[in-house]
């Protein structure tokens, strides 16, 4: 069995909280928890646990297709390719993933984080945010520098690129604050437009060591995390749809984008998302 006292994946306990502005104030914040798996541990992290897995179905499984890039190709391979394209610089170092696992066979994961480390495992390098909708399907992901960011919290600002909520537009820029994990980790995201801040999500966490008895409490505690995210998401939707919220069509639905969304990336389609699989890749 993996002892924690060799490995670098851990369990993140914790809250997310959406705070929007406009045109109203509507707020709410859920319990939860993710994984933050290194890469290079996939094959051994979950070794004596039943009911974890990361090469073959089980109650809760990493499953290779459920993240960006060719899934015949290794993941964190996929990771440093993006990296170097966007920002021009290869990271060496280890890569850790905040995600996620599919829980009898069904996965949502709105957001996924990569933290890139240098080859001394000492600094962060780059972050990539994976981003998928739904119901859409959509994925995008942001790849943010952190080669320059001081030791306490990574600060980027980005433009949005792919379409996430039917009650958003296009036409925003992503405010980023995000801590390097340790015993706690925190995102923050904010969306700005002409000056003004109309949403904000954070996510609040609590590090785990990953041991049985942290294992079995976590699927207790949260035994369908994933269709809760599922759930969540169109609850919130139709609260908002009840107030008075304008819906705004995806883009591809448009004639013409939206001011802005001029420089808009063409997301990845991502078939199975949102959906039950039970298959290997």
């Amino acid at each position: 069995m993996a002892t924690t006292n060799s490995v670098h994946s851990w369990l993140y306990h914790g809250h997310v909280t959406h705070t929007r502005h406009v045109p109203f104030r509507h707020s709410f914040r859920y319990s939860l928890f993710l994984v933050f798996l290194d890469l290079d541990e996939l094959d051994s992290i979950f070794s004596g646990h039943w009911f974890w897995s990361t090469r073959r179905p089980n109650i809760a499984w990493f499953r290779r297709g459920d993240h960006f890039g060719d899934p015949g190709e290794p993941l964190d391979q996929c990771v440093r390719d993006l990296v170097h394209s966007r920002i021009g610089h290869r990271p060496t170092g280890p890569i850790r993933l905040l995600t996620h696992l599919r829980q009898f066979g069904y996965v949502i994961n709105p957001i996924s984080l990569f933290f890139c480390y240098d080859n001394d495992d000492d600094r962060l390098e780059a972050v990539v945010a994976q981003v998928t909708n739904t119901p859409w399907g959509e994925r995008h992901c942001y790849v943010i520098d952190a080669s320059t960011a001081d030791d306490e919290t990574l600060v980027a600002e980005q433009p949005k690129q792919l379409h996430v909520s039917p009650f958003m537009t296009m036409d925003f820029d992503y405010h980023w604050q995000i801590t390097p994990p340790s015993r706690t980790l925190s995102v923050h995201i904010e969306n700005w437009r002409t000056g003004h801040r109309a949403f904000e999500a954070t996510l609040s966490l609590q590090r785990r060591p990953i041991t049985s008895r942290n294992l079995a409490a976590a699927l207790v505690r949260h035994p369908l995390m994933t269709a809760r995210v599922f759930l969540a998401i169109y609850w919130q939707a139709v609260r908002l749809w009840w107030r008075g919220a304008t819906f705004q069509p995806h883009p591809k639905h448009t004639d013409a984008a939206s001011p802005g969304n001029s420089e808009q990336a063409t997301p990845e389609r991502v078939g199975d998302i949102g959906k039950t699989d039970t298959s290997i890749s």
